[in-house]
């Protein structure tokens, strides 16, 4: 069972940079689908982007096209979601989540490994 733990989500000014993480444990991610997710207050868990682990195709949400970016460090079996010119309005929990398929879903409900989020907070 592949277990999931992210890292590196803190307070950051709009504009600025910042690089959150996701580590797989406990299983190859071979044939899996690995995504990121976020969740802001008082609002529903949407689909920011995802990678596929075989050959790294990749899909984004619109709002993070030209902004973010994922990849995947085969080696490390980590996922990173860097994230640029950060706006107030990125502000959410970011989750990990993985689904044992290679299509790169954008719906919550087709993964079923998630981790426990970490939290982005952008200030104006």
């Amino acid at each position: 069972q592949v277990q999931l733990v992210e890292s590196g989500g803190r307070l950051v000014q709009a504009r600025d940079s910042l690089r959150i993480s996701c580590v797989a444990s406990g299983s190859s991610l071979e044939h899996y689908a690995m995504a990121w997710f976020r969740q802001a207050p008082g609002k529903r868990r949407e689909f920011v982007a995802a990678v596929r682990w075989n050959d790294g195709k990749i899909e984004y949400a619109d709002s993070a096209k030209g902004r973010f970016a994922i990849s995947r460090d085969i080696a490390r079996n980590t996922v990173h979601l860097q994230m640029n010119f950060l706006r107030p309005e990125d502000t959410a929990v970011y989750y990990c989540a993985a689904r044992d398929g290679e299509w790169l879903s954008t719906l919550v409900n087709d993964y079923i490994l998630w981790g426990q989020g970490t939290q982005v907070t952008v200030s104006s």
